[in-house]
């Protein structure tokens, strides 16, 4: 069975690339746009990877974030999230950091870079 990975991004030339990259690699991959969507895109989806932009339409990335980590036990399983942002700035790398971010990513990015920070934290 194909490892999930959830895309959580608003530009869809990015969200496009990214499925293109993933899903040649073997994975199954969803897509959401929108911020207040993304909690249960997480549940549906049963994502073993979330990619999760910080800038979204009607809520941040780090809202998610903050409510995925929040998760207990019993509830949907917390992923690891490699979050993506165009800004790159050093406080946004320390409230990721805070939230509890598995890895964090500049945009631009390499292509290689995502597919193996994906397969890393797919475990494969």
């Amino acid at each position: 069975m194909a490892q999930r990975v959830l895309i959580v991004e608003d530009e869809p030339n990015i969200a496009d690339a990214l499925r293109f990259l993933l899903t040649h690699e073997g994975f199954e991959v969803v897509v959401e746009s929108d911020g207040a969507l993304a909690m249960e895109r997480v549940a549906d989806s049963r994502a073993d990877v979330v990619i999760l932009d910080v800038m979204l339409p009607n809520r941040s990335g780090f809202d998610i974030l903050r409510d995925l980590r929040a998760l207990g036990p019993d509830q949907t399983p917390r992923p690891p999230v490699l979050m993506l942002t165009a800004k790159g700035q050093a406080q946004d790398r320390r409230t990721a950091a805070e939230l509890g971010v598995t890895e964090f990513m500049t945009k631009p990015f390499s292509n290689a870079e995502v597919v193996a920070t994906v397969k890393r934290l797919a475990g494969q």
